[in-house]
C-alpha cells in the first residue's frame, strides 16, 4: 500500500510538466537547466532508452524478465522517470535492478525515490556504495555540497563481473578517477536486425580536483591514466555518458539527438588532453 501511495504521489509531480517545463532547482545544488529540463524519451537501439533530462542520461533497458535503470540524475526526477517508464509500459514492479555510473547527486540523486516505489534492487562497487549511503556525505572533492537521499546498495559487484537480467548481461568496468567508485557498463542490444555494442561510460573528468599530493586521493593521477586506456579498449559501437553532451549527444533535438557522435577512443583521448593541460597548471593559491 505505501508503495502504491508514494508511486502516485511521485507520479503527480511529473503532470504538471507542460505548466512547468523544468524541474525545481536545487536550494543548495544549482544547476544549468538543461540538467533539469524533461524531454521525451529517446529509443538509442532495440531494447534500451534514454528517460532523463536533456543534459543528464538515465538508461532504461527493457528484457524478458524486467527492466534495468542506469543512473537517475538529480533527486527532483524521480517522477518524471517513473512517468517515462510508464510511458514505456514498465510498471514500477517491473523494474528489477538499479545500477550507475557514479555516486554523484546529479545522477544518483533519485535512485533512494526509485528504489522505495518499485522495489528495484541496487548494484553497487563498494566504493560507490559507501558513497550512496551516506546521501554523498564526506565526498573526496565536493565534501558536503553535493547531497541527495541515501541509498543502501543489494548486491556488491567486482570489476568485470557480469550482472545478468532477461538474458542481457551488464559488464562493470572499473574506471576510477572522477569518483573512486567511477563505472563504465558495457551490453550488447540490437538496432537494424544487428548487433549493437553499447557503452555507457562515466565522466572522466577532474572539475577543479586536487590533483598532485591529493591527501584524500594519493593515486588519483595514477587512476586517472589506467581509466583513460580502459575506456579506449572497450567494446564500443555506440558511446552513452551521464553528461549527454560530454559523448556528442543532445535529447532535446528529438529529430537527431546525436548530432556529433563520438567514439570510446575519441572521448578517452579528448579528455586525457584536457587532463594533460590541468595537471600541467600551477596549484591554485
Amino acid at each position: 500500500m505505501f508503495r502504491t501511495l508514494l508511486v502516485a504521489c511521485l507520479l503527480s509531480s511529473s503532470c504538471c510538466l507542460a505548466q512547468e517545463p523544468l524541474l525545481p532547482q536545487g536550494a543548495a545544488y544549482q544547476t544549468p537547466d538543461a540538467w533539469r529540463q524533461p524531454v521525451a524519451p529517446v529509443r538509442i537501439a532495440d531494447h534500451t532508452w534514454q528517460i532523463g533530462t536533456a543534459g543528464i542520461s538515465a538508461l532504461l533497458v527493457r528484457t524478458d524478465d524486467g527492466a534495468l535503470l542506469i543512473d537517475g540524475g538529480l533527486p527532483q526526477a524521480a517522477g518524471m522517470l517513473l512517468s517515462h517508464m510508464h510511458a514505456l509500459g514498465v510498471a514500477p514492479g517491473d523494474l528489477k535492478l538499479i545500477l550507475a555510473s557514479h555516486a554523484h547527486g546529479d545522477h544518483a540523486g533519485p535512485i533512494a525515490a526509485i528504489k522505495r516505489a518499485t522495489g528495484a534492487r541496487v548494484v553497487n562497487n563498494a566504493e560507490s556504495a559507501v558513497l550512496m549511503a551516506g546521501g554523498g556525505s564526506d565526498d573526496i572533492h565536493f565534501a558536503d555540497d553535493i547531497l541527495y537521499p541515501p541509498v543502501q546498495t543489494d548486491r556488491i559487484i567486482h570489476d568485470g563481473e557480469t550482472v545478468v537480467l532477461g538474458g542481457t548481461r551488464f559488464t562493470p568496468h572499473f574506471i576510477p578517477g572522477h569518483t573512486p567508485g567511477s563505472i563504465a557498463w558495457t551490453w550488447n542490444d540490437t538496432r537494424d536486425g544487428g548487433t549493437l555494442r553499447i557503452a555507457y561510460v562515466d565522466s572522466l573528468t577532474a572539475p577543479g580536483y586536487v590533483l598532485a599530493g591529493n591527501a584524500r586521493y594519493p593515486h588519483i593521477v595514477e587512476d586517472f591514466h589506467r581509466s583513460f586506456e580502459t575506456v579506449r579498449t572497450l567494446p564500443c559501437d555506440l558511446l552513452l555518458t551521464p553528461h549527454a553532451d560530454a559523448s556528442g549527444w543532445d535529447f532535446s533535438n528529438t529529430a537527431h539527438p546525436r548530432p556529433r557522435p563520438t567514439t570510446c577512443r575519441g572521448y578517452a583521448d579528448a579528455a586525457a588532453a584536457k587532463f594533460a593541460a590541468q595537471l600541467a597548471q600551477p596549484p591554485s593559491r
